[in-house]
């Protein structure tokens, strides 16, 4: 089993606060962030070996003691599903770092587009991804289960506050949906304790798709991983989980229905993004939902 050091290395280059728009930025933002990752992997040993050496001698138990996965709040799920379609769409150009449009075959699942989703809960990108993820979801279903949770302590961004795909099902005449979280945010020895089993056709379409020529070479393997429907991806995270650092499940919530907030700014963004690719791979349905989008 791989560690968290190991892991954290495979996640996409740290995205920035502000997009780039050209490709010179794109690449000189690669190059920075190839440096930074490796003196980060060696400061995450560092900082893991430590941690485990301190807990050993004082308890015996996990560095990572922060409370599991909860059931996710009715009101934060709610106040999620419902920020205005219309303020995604003015959010929503650009379109975020990471998300692609590719020429693969369509990917379907009981005749429906297929979503597929690949994080973990430790993942600090896939940890602010997910707010994008359900807020843009919503507009086409309905989520059932959805956890509460944080990424891991130890990592980057540490205690993200999220929600947790694990456990959760979706419902929605127009799309499908599966949320795969690989591993726990909890230390187990020198690894994240495993959460999910991917099956093999949820492997199969992870190494087609997550891997050259529909992403980078350097960002192959790379989480959180989003098919959509075998017609767009989304390598890694696209906004810095930075703007939601120190803030409850409850203000990003309600920063969502702030347009001039830095967390509406970067998650709607996102968010209105998804929703568009989802009106093309739904042929526009909803229509209440897609007309913001065909007419912005």
């Amino acid at each position: 089993m791989a560690t968290p050091t190991t892991q954290r290395a495979r996640q996409a280059r740290r995205p920035q606060p502000k997009r780039p728009s050209a490709a010179a930025a794109r690449a000189a933002q690669a190059k920075r962030q190839r440096v930074r990752n490796a003196l980060l992997m060696t400061g995450l040993v560092v900082a893991l070996v430590a941690g485990l050496v301190i807990a050993k001698v004082s308890s015996g138990h996990k560095t990572n003691t922060a409370a599991p996965t909860t059931k996710a709040p009715a009101s934060v799920v709610a106040a999620v599903g419902s920020v205005p379609t219309a303020s995604l769409a003015r959010a929503a150009s650009p379109p975020p770092t990471g998300l692609a449009p590719i020429g693969g075959a369509a990917v379907t699942k009981d005749g429906k587009p297929l979503v597929l989703y690949v994080g973990a809960e430790y993942c600090p990108f896939c940890a602010a991804e997910r707010w994008a993820m359900v807020t843009a979801l919503s507009k086409f279903g309905t989520f059932h289960g959805l956890g509460a949770t944080h990424s891991s302590s130890i990592d980057v961004y540490p205690d993200t506050a999220t929600f947790s795909f694990h456990g959760a099902t979706y419902t929605s005449p127009y799309l499908a949906f599966q949320g795969v979280e690989t591993q726990t945010n909890q230390v187990d020895g020198n690894a994240y304790s495993p959460l999910d089993t991917l099956t093999a056709g949820q492997q199969k379409l992870l190494g087609t798709y997550d891997a050259p020529p529909y992403v980078s070479s350097s960002s192959a393997g790379s989480i959180p991983f989003i098919l959509f429907g075998g017609k767009a991806v989304q390598s890694g995270a696209s906004f810095s989980p930075s703007v939601l650092q120190g803030k409850t499940m409850s203000q990003i919530a309600a920063a969502m229905h702030d347009p001039g907030s830095d967390v509406a700014k970067a998650v709607n963004a996102t968010a209105g993004a998804f929703v568009a690719r989802l009106c093309s791979l739904t042929g526009n349905k909803p229509a209440n939902v897609c007309r913001a989008f065909t007419t912005s």
